[in-house]
């Protein structure tokens, strides 16, 4: 089987439509015979989507830190719960149980697990396809402030197709094996000769 690991937000937004995506994604994840590879909370986006996966029969691994449990944020349902010590702990679990990874709309922590995913593909760490769910729009901004970057200079081009971008969860899933990962110009020797170690930031 493989698993996407989908980053989300433990809160629900206030617009309805983000919970809807969580729900449909979860549903197309089983549907489609994947496994889904989360936080391991029950709460917000997170629960919704872990919920609609078990109930479509399909598989939930959850990885959560110590800390999160004693608050009793653990969703113990799931098809196999992993408690780890620690929050990086967590993200690298996550990562090396993943076949590819989707954000979906969430707050400080999805953006910064989505930016780091997608740093560590920049790095030549893994080579797994990267989607955003751009549910009502709400990565719009961000889109345009990478865009931003590529522009004047601090993102290479090419790495601007780290990610691929889709309003729905049907076409997001379905572009994503589609996608061809960019491939990642080794830094040392000429760039690091000529001082450019931009592929490291």
């Amino acid at each position: 089987m493989r698993y996407i690991c989908v980053y989300c937000g433990s809160q629900t937004g206030t617009d309805m439509r983000y919970r809807q995506a969580a729900m449909i994604m979860g549903q197309l994840l089983a549907k489609q015979g994947y496994g889904l590879v989360y936080g391991g909370g029950h709460v917000g986006l997170m629960g919704i989507i872990a919920e609609a996966v078990l109930e479509a029969g399909g598989s939930v691994i959850g990885v959560i830190p110590e800390a999160m449990v004693g608050r009793e944020l653990a969703y113990k349902e799931v098809t196999q719960l992993e408690i780890v010590p620690t929050m990086h702990e967590r993200k690298a679990r996550m990562a090396s149980l993943s076949d590819a990874f989707i954000a979906m709309p969430g707050g400080y922590g999805t953006l910064e697990e989505l930016f780091e995913i997608i740093t560590w593909a920049q790095l030549g760490i893994h080579a797994k396809p990267i989607g955003i769910l751009n549910v009502a729009g709400y990565f719009d901004a961000l889109a345009a402030m990478i865009d931003r970057a590529v522009q004047d200079g601090f993102i290479r081009a090419q790495y601007r197709h780290f990610w691929i971008l889709r309003s729905e969860p049907a076409a997001l899933l379905d572009a994503l094996w589609q996608h061809d990962m960019p491939p990642v110009r080794p830094w040392q020797g000429s760039a690091q000769r000529e001082g450019d170690l931009s592929d490291l930031v």
